[in-house]
């Protein structure tokens, strides 16, 4: 898997083509030490750059995979995760999402949370999902 990596004195970029390109000025995620800070995904298919829309769940399954994908990419998983956001367009779906949520996690030692209902998410998409992440 080849990395788009800049370095600096403190920071690392990620990039990986198995996630969605950035759609505007920002990368994937950053690494700074051992942390990195994931960007906010939305259902965006990688390979074929088309949204997943028409059931949350759907959506949600994409965002999740997208996110593995960066976490990968930084040699990390789904267990590294110490904080997640979840933006949603409507908090009535939030049981269906927090299904599939969930089921990349151990209850154990699932990371901490917050989700927030907001009025419009980037390409007008249901819900986005950013973490942070620690090795």
């Amino acid at each position: 898997m080849k990395l788009d990596e800049t370095q600096n004195a403190m920071k690392k970029i990620i990039n990986t083509p198995n996630a969605p390109a950035p759609i505007g000025p920002y990368n994937q995620a950053v690494q700074v030490g051992n942390t990195l800070y994931i960007s906010g995904q939305i259902a965006m298919d990688a390979t074929s750059d088309d949204l997943v829309t028409g059931d949350i769940q759907k959506e949600t399954r994409q965002c999740m995979t997208n996110l593995k994908a960066i976490l990968t990419a930084a040699g990390m998983t789904f267990g590294d995760v110490v904080k997640a956001t979840i933006f949603v367009k409507d908090m009535h779906q939030f049981s269906q999402i927090n299904e599939v949520y969930g089921s990349y996690f151990d209850t154990k030692s699932a990371p901490a949370r917050e989700t927030v209902e907001v009025a419009k998410l980037p390409k007008f998409v249901n819900v986005e999902i950013s973490m942070i992440a620690v090795v």
